[in-house]
């Protein structure tokens, strides 16, 4: 009897196999986004061969069609920098009135890396820690940002973490908004351009991404100073639509491109380049803009899964579009998992026979029992 019941539990494991998600990168089929997306430091390209780059990874898509145009290491995992802010930018915009006032802390003012200029006490609109935020990459207007909003940092975090899966970006693990090197914090070249093209299909977030000057007040209220955009393809390249830039000790040059010519819209990522990185992206762009009509892609931006149902619980911008939030560790819902996630239910991956084995094991237990035990009974 041990040995039948043995047999019969090993069996149903078997057949039920781990109970394991796939590689982050992963889908049912192979890497998101197609065969050729890889983590592998290959360029690959179909039609023409795309100019040297000195970064480890880069994707070139249209953001109109979802092709990909070319990709190097697309799904590698590197550290993002400031360009992770464009995930950021994507969670806070529907959820932040513009014209909110928001109160500078010393929180704000005392975090490291780039700052904006945001001061304790000094007074802000939504707005203008936006264009603080994406103009000169603020690290401090983004600490006022997620403070600003329902739950803070860490629930800004996780609602980060929710959207990169809805939008498929599975290479993505978020730890701090600001996108400095942060334990555990990855993107790749293809889940930056996924954030581009969901950013650039917002019209705020063009606008943000696009403004090139802006001013901000000085401590006391004394006049204010000019910010530029640190991102230089606006100064130099036609049709250029900006996004964002990044840079750390870890992750280098970290670029999010885009430009709109002959009726394309192309955006360029990259990730671990060291510097010239503008340079680059626009030999880039502009190699696929002249090839247009002889490249085939060799992958897709994969769409976004459905969204999740709407709470009755109201943002900060007043309206009834604030995504539902799961505290840390709760499952995701089907309606979260991002295209190519294989998490499939424990209830449909077991035989029905399976569920027998239960019974049988208490039915064999009753069969063990000593038989003086059964006679007291009777």
């Amino acid at each position: 009897m041990r040995l039948l019941l043995t047999a019969c539990a090993t069996t149903a494991l078997v057949v039920a196999g781990p109970l394991t998600a796939t590689a982050a990168d992963q889908g049912p089929q192979g890497p998101v986004g197609g065969e050729l997306l890889t983590a592998k430091p290959t360029v690959v390209a179909d039609g023409a061969a795309p100019p040297a780059v000195q970064a480890s990874a880069y994707v070139v898509a249209d953001l109109d069609t979802g092709q990909v145009l070319a990709a190097k290491a697309p799904h590698a995992k590197l550290r993002p920098a400031s360009t992770l802010k464009t995930l950021t930018a994507l969670v806070l915009l529907p959820r932040l009135k513009k014209t909110d006032p928001v109160i500078g802390t010393t929180a704000d003012a005392g975090i490291i890396g780039s700052k904006v200029g945001v001061y304790p006490g000094l007074h802000y609109t939504v707005d203008l820690l936006f264009r603080g935020m994406f103009l000169a990459s603020g690290n401090d207007a983004v600490h006022a940002l997620c403070s600003h909003d329902e739950g803070g940092i860490p629930a800004t975090i996780q609602r980060m973490n929710d959207k990169a899966k809805d939008l498929g970006a599975l290479d993505t693990t978020v730890t701090d908004p600001t996108g400095l090197d942060a334990d555990g914090q990855y993107s790749s070249a293809y889940d930056l351009a996924l954030f581009a093209q969901a950013g650039l299909a917002r019209q705020d977030f063009a606008m943000y991404a696009s403004t090139k000057y802006t001013n901000f007040p000085n401590a006391g209220n004394k006049g204010t100073y000019q910010v530029a955009n640190q991102n230089k393809l606006l100064f130099g390249y036609d049709g250029a639509l900006g996004v964002k830039t990044g840079y750390t000790t870890l992750a280098r040059n970290t670029f999010v491109g885009a430009a709109r010519r002959n009726g394309h819209t192309l955006v360029v990522t990259m990730m671990n380049a060291p510097h010239g990185i503008t340079q680059d992206a626009s030999n880039l762009l502009t190699w696929t803009f002249d090839n247009y009509g002889k490249l085939k892609p060799v992958g897709t931006l994969v769409k976004p899964a459905a969204a999740p149902p709407k709470t009755q619980t109201q943002g900060k911008n007043g309206t009834d579009d604030k995504p539902t939030v799961r505290t840390a560790g709760e499952p995701p819902t089907r309606a979260a998992l991002g295209p190519g996630q294989a998490v499939t239910s424990l209830a449909l991956r077991i035989p029905v026979w399976a569920y027998a084995g239960p019974p049988v094991l208490l039915l064999g237990l009753f069969l063990r029992r000593p038989r003086a035990l059964r006679r007291r009974r009777h």
